[in-house]
């Protein structure tokens, strides 16, 4: 299968042998040059096929995209996912199958694009990110891109690893009452966006069981691990956010177009997904202000410590002062000095010593000092 690609297509064969991580690694090479680019994950590449209609739910497991030719039936919406993305030969396939630009192909497997919709004549072109929260550690956040091919019964969906994201959707599928198997494709592409949408609120909910105890102890017991704390949490919601507000102009496009794979009555769902990307874009701005107010008060915190231990320190400075003076007075030796020959000059002074104390004590907690 593979010695049929034309050569725009198989010069990946070659380069693909290094790992690329960042797009820049791609200086230099072609346009529609297929390689992955991003995190290597050990799952082997795989590819599932749903089948369903009204009365028809059928998926598959197959091996290669050729087998999806025998698959094909009139009267069923196809949905293709395809789990991994580490063997560039199944996006090659599935282009040329399906006679999908190059240069979407290329945007499949380069693993970095920001969330966009292209049109073609014949089919869309739409990249999400997904976003969940790795629990092992304090709120760190792990994304995933996730492409999606729109054509008329078809729906194409590329994922970078193999994990439990569209698990509701299958069962969703399991209804043969459900809305999703009376409606075309274009609905398909709308569930899948709802879903992913739909995690972003539960890394919100994360977010917010984990801020509200901050807010709680910051102002009392700051420490530098509070202080990391709230920079790491800064850093992914400026991360979120760059991941998820273009989502407001790909909706908005969607809702506008008059595209012949949307259909009026689906483009209603559409609006509702742009809808929860506002309320999301909005969460992400309160708790920015949120995190800003929090550091905030840190740095406040710690400015009143400082001050306070210097209060302290100022004030026995203070108290020892006039001591240091009379001390230093008796201390300068002099022969005719009257009060070194008093039997009752020792112990006098130290009562001069408390009673200076005890005045500047008295005089500091009358002015409020202390």
């Amino acid at each position: 299968m593979h010695s049929n690609l034309p050569p725009t297509l198989r010069s990946y064969q070659q380069i693909n042998k290094k790992k690329l991580s960042s797009a820049s690694d791609k200086s230099g090479l072609p346009p529609g040059t297929l390689i992955h680019v991003g995190e290597r994950h050990e799952s082997k590449s795989k590819i599932s096929v749903t089948q369903y209609n009204a009365d028809t739910l059928v998926r598959h497991e197959i091996n290669s995209i050729g087998e999806l030719r025998h698959l094909k039936k009139t009267g069923v919406i196809t949905w293709v996912n395809v789990d991994g993305l580490n063997d560039t030969h199944i996006v090659a396939a599935i282009g040329q199958e399906l006679n999908i630009h190059p240069l979407v192909l290329e945007d499949i497997l380069s693993t970095h694009q920001r969330p966009k919709l292209e049109v073609y004549e014949d089919f869309l072109y739409m990249v999400i990110k997904g976003i969940d929260l790795n629990q092992e550690k304090n709120f760190s956040l792990r994304y995933e891109q996730i492409s999606i091919l729109l054509l008329t019964n078809y729906v194409i969906t590329f994922k970078e690893k193999a994990d439990d994201t569209f698990n509701p959707i299958y069962h969703h599928l399991q209804n043969h009452n459900a809305r999703l198997r009376q409606f075309g494709s274009d609905y398909l592409a709308y569930v899948i966006l709802d879903t992913i949408v739909d995690e972003y609120f539960v890394v919100e909910d994360n977010l917010d069981e984990i801020m509200d105890p901050l807010e709680e102890h910051i102002l009392f017991n700051s420490n530098k691990e509070m202080l990391q704390t709230l920079q790491q949490i800064r850093r992914g919601l400026i991360s979120m956010k760059r991941n998820i507000a273009p989502l407001r102009e790909l909706l908005a496009t969607i809702l506008r177009s008059d595209n012949p794979l949307f259909h009026e009555k689906t483009l209603r769902y559409y609006g509702d997904v742009y809808d929860h990307v506002l309320r999301v874009t909005d969460s992400l701005e309160s708790f920015r202000e949120r995190i800003s107010a929090m550091h905030d008060i840190y740095l406040t915190s710690i400015s009143n410590k400082l001050n306070e231990t210097m209060k302290i320190l100022t004030i026995f400075a203070s108290i020892f002062i006039p001591l240091t003076f009379i001390a230093g007075i008796y201390g300068m030796n002099f022969e005719y000095m009257p009060e070194l020959k008093w039997r009752w000059a020792y112990p006098m002074i130290w009562v001069v010593f408390i009673v200076i104390s005890a005045g500047l004590l008295i005089f500091f907690r009358r002015k409020k000092w202390l």
